[in-house]
């Protein structure tokens, strides 16, 4: 899926895990498109969901709120959520805001499917 500036793309992963690709830049204008796009990932206990950030440019709070929405979902549903592939300026916003507390990181989405 794509809006303007964002590109979205998920797939099932050979372990049973989905995989969201996140590239572009998230921000209140296309949110909603992942919003969209991570509604429709079913998520059942113990099945692992990967967000790959690593094409992401720019995030803004409204982003930071879908993950943080994303993150409250999972954890209802009881699937473990890993998010790969921050590039340096969105980790460091993570440290900032504490929400590498919250998430579990990873450098790569290899290194988050060998959890």
């Amino acid at each position: 899926m794509t809006a303007s500036l964002l590109t979205v793309a998920r797939h099932a992963h050979p372990s049973g895990a989905d995989v969201v690709k996140v590239g572009g830049e998230l921000d209140q204008h296309t949110s909603p498109h992942l919003t969209e796009v991570l509604e429709g990932v079913h998520l059942t206990p113990g099945t692992t969901l990967v967000v790959d950030l690593s094409g992401l440019m720019y995030c803004d709070s409204t982003g930071l709120t879908v993950l943080i929405g994303l993150y409250q979902r999972t954890e209802a549903a009881g699937a473990p959520l890993v998010l790969a592939g921050l590039e340096k300026e969105l980790l460091r916003i993570f440290h900032v805001t504490g929400l590498d507390e919250l998430f579990t990181l990873r450098t790569t989405v290899e290194e988050a499917l060998a959890l």
